[in-house]
């Protein structure tokens, strides 16, 4: 369990809001299952357009795994981890691709993937 008087305020509330988050893209499964996405409210829509970025947004490349994955692993402090997903839980990375947040470092090199492609 995360607490706040160990790894700050601001941690355990991205963190919370990120459970919050996932969980309520778990319990649309079903929904979109049947209905599909376009049937959701527009705040569920950007509830799991945002939940897939963050899920997206947790593979990426530890050190420990390039044996495994092949892939170079990339040091990104805790500080920037949070900074990243407070940024997609704000709506700051709406428009980016979720394709981009795929095995990516902090949110720094996604946004800069994201203009380079946008020109």
């Amino acid at each position: 369990m995360l607490d706040p008087r160990i790894v700050g305020d601001e941690h355990y509330n991205v963190a919370t809001e990120v459970k919050n988050v996932l969980e309520r893209y778990r319990q649309l499964q079903d929904i979109i299952a049947i209905l599909g996405v376009d049937e959701l409210s527009d705040e569920d829509k950007k509830v799991v357009a945002r939940a897939r970025r963050i899920q997206r947004f947790l593979s990426q490349p530890f050190t420990v795994a390039e044996q495994f994955t092949g892939m170079k692993g990339k040091y990104v402090s805790i500080l920037e981890t949070v900074r990243g997903f407070k940024e997609i839980l704000e709506g700051k990375c709406d428009n980016i691709p979720e394709g981009l947040f795929l095995f990516a470092g902090n949110i720094d090199e996604i946004k800069e993937k994201a203009s380079n492609i946008n020109g």
